[in-house]
């Protein structure tokens, strides 16, 4: 190996990458490198690694025989002379970056001017770089197509193989063969690993231009979650003018925005940062920009004072992005990054925006959800509460109202278990879950008011795991099934009825077992129970139907509800539900019963 030759091609190959290096510090050149190639972007990445190749000619060493030419820019070469350069690093890059036709047209514009300077190699050098632009091309394609990425080393390999190509074309065309053969036998092995080793270098600047991307993208993608963590809160509440100031100056602080405004569809619900003097909270909507967006329903960007179209004269916006926030496919507002300079207003900054308006209306329609899941509860609620008979309100107080002048002690128990009943009623019209203990306490009052009149029809037992007291439970899960028993189990029956409640925890579930001894429910009937209302001369199984669909609704799936009967002997109706361990929504509704 001719080691002289080597130091003089390794330093042609540190001008090309000093090139590429500064390039790579430039935007455009960086936008060439990430976007997707289409016809724009294949051209000017033939252009750009097509001049790479041109420099190369020209920064070139001319060789005759054993001796060695290095004047600096090379204008033509000596028809008995040829030249060794990194021509080939270029145009094989270009085409492993952007597929056969970069590699091709970059392999073209350096083969002509290869050929422009002369040579008795100019022929055969022309045409070894336009096929080292086609394979490269190829072997880039073929790599992606597999799943697998163009890495540094899979480079150095395909580039020293052209250069090997490349040398055999000079065998085969180059004429005298004499000559060529002794040229390869100078020039072959250090243009191969000269070249090899440009590669590697050139193609680790161009992975650390990718990995940049990556890395602003990461960071993005992190700012923008922790943006939406912690506006999350505030959507939950919808759009509104408290929830919005607080979501507006939340992205003013973690943004390079220097106004932030967010509107409904037809006034502004905020506005925090210059600017807040005319766009007023709760007036009309104060640009035409935002006026378009809501009818668009699309992204606008805008890099000028006029295309704002600001009503106030002296406003100091020059630059916005104003993003749709959608509702069940509707337009529902806007969200609103402005900027005093165009020059903040960025790709990254318009990725991020879009970002964040994406994951705010997914969080605007999650929070509606929400609310009309809440609003079908308490619907649900509100219709089992209804399903309190007439009847036992007014023959409680019927009973009272005797007692008054035969036991007024007893009296005076029974208006305090009907007053407790009636509060837990009202209490769980209000709440999505309660504690056991307050439902016990319910279904106690209840019991107590029954047992009064029917004093010889049934008796109730208890049987609680100690412990359970405060695990939280949907209001009027117990009551209905206990009420049920009171009223159908036990008409016609000899015998006096037996009432079991027993509550224990199995496996972090907590099972709600209510059986009694009455007459049963025939096998028809309880395979309709929880799934449907039915007919029946005594009720519609209404209260078991809601139960069953709150618990899927509020447990999504966890939660079971299974009857078991047998006429003539009795009924076992059994609850299944997640434990809700101390946490905070537990901690909560303890606040409210405190």
């Amino acid at each position: 190996m001719n080691f002289h030759l080597v130091t003089l091609m390794i330093e042609k190959v540190g001008i090309i990458v000093i090139v590429a290096f500064l390039l790579s510090q430039m935007k455009p050149f960086r936008k060439v490198i990430h976007n997707d190639h289409k016809t724009t972007e294949k051209i000017m990445l033939i252009l750009l690694f097509g001049a790479f190749g041109v420099i190369s000619n020209y920064t070139g060493i001319e060789i005759k025989q054993d001796t060695f030419s290095n004047i600096g820019w090379l204008s033509t070469v000596g028809p008995d002379h040829a030249l060794a350069n990194t021509r080939v690093m270029g145009v094989v890059i270009g085409g492993l970056l952007g597929g056969p036709m970069v590699g091709l047209g970059a392999g073209f514009i350096a083969g002509i001017h290869r050929y422009s300077l002369g040579g008795f190699t100019a022929f055969a050098c022309s045409i070894a770089v336009v096929i080292a632009g086609m394979a490269a091309g190829y072997s880039g394609r073929k790599r992606l197509a597999s799943g697998k990425k163009i890495t540094a080393l899979f480079a150095v390999r395909v580039g020293m193989l052209l250069e090997t190509v490349q040398m055999i074309i000079i065998l085969l065309v180059a004429k005298p063969f004499e000559h060529a053969w002794e040229l390869v036998q100078v020039i072959g092995i250090p243009m191969i690993f000269v070249n090899g080793f440009g590669m590697l270098l050139f193609m680790f600047i161009i992975q650390s231009i990718i990995r940049d991307k990556e890395r602003a993208r990461a960071n993005q993608t992190s700012q923008v979650f922790y943006i939406a963590d912690q506006t999350l809160p505030f959507f939950r509440q919808g759009l509104n003018k408290n929830s919005c100031k607080e979501i507006a100056e939340i992205m003013l602080k973690l943004t390079d925005a220097d106004a932030v405004a967010i509107t409904d569809d037809h006034q502004v619900l905020a506005h925090v940062g210059i600017g807040s003097d005319h766009h007023i909270v709760e007036g009309e909507l104060a640009t035409g920009l935002t006026k378009k967006v809501l009818e668009t329903g699309k992204v606008s960007m805008v890099k000028t004072k006029d295309e704002i179209f600001c009503i106030h004269e002296n406003c100091p916006l020059e630059a916005a992005i104003v993003l749709p926030l959608k509702m069940e496919n509707k337009t529902a507002g806007t969200l609103k990054m402005y900027f005093n300079d165009p020059n903040k207003l960025d790709d990254i900054q318009r990725q991020l925006a879009e970002g964040l308006a994406n994951l705010f209306s997914t969080q605007l329609a999650l929070a509606e959800a929400e609310r009309q899941t809440k609003l079908l509860k308490d619907a649900e609620i509100k219709a089992l509460q209804a399903q309190i008979h007439p009847h036992f309100l007014f023959n409680s107080l019927n009973s009272i109202s005797v007692l008054c002048r035969t036991d007024v002690g007893k009296a005076r128990k029974l208006l305090v278990e009907l007053s407790s009943f009636l509060r837990g009623n009202l209490h769980g019209a209000k709440q999505m879950l309660i504690p056991l203990e307050k439902e016990l306490e319910n279904v106690k009052a209840y019991l107590s008011l029954e047992q009064t009149r029917f004093s010889d029809r049934y008796c109730a037992a208890f049987q609680v795991e100690a412990g359970l007291e405060k695990v939280l439970i949907p209001p009027f899960t117990l009551q209905p099934l206990v009420e049920n028993a009171c009223n159908y189990a036990f008409t016609r029956l000899n015998k006096a009825g037996e009432i079991s409640i027993r509550i224990f925890s199995e496996n972090d579930r907590l099972q709600i077992v209510v059986t009694d001894n009455g007459k049963g429910i025939s096998a028809e009937k309880i395979a309709m129970l929880g799934k449907q209302t039915v007919t029946s001369t005594k009720g519609t199984g209404t209260a078991i139907y809601n139960i069953s669909k709150r618990l899927e609704g509020i447990y999504s799936g966890q939660a079971s509800l299974v009857i078991n009967s047998e006429v003539g002997r009795g009924t076992t109706i059994t609850i299944s539900i997640p434990i809700e361990r101390k946490g905070g929504l537990e901690r909560y509704v303890e606040g409210l019963y405190s």
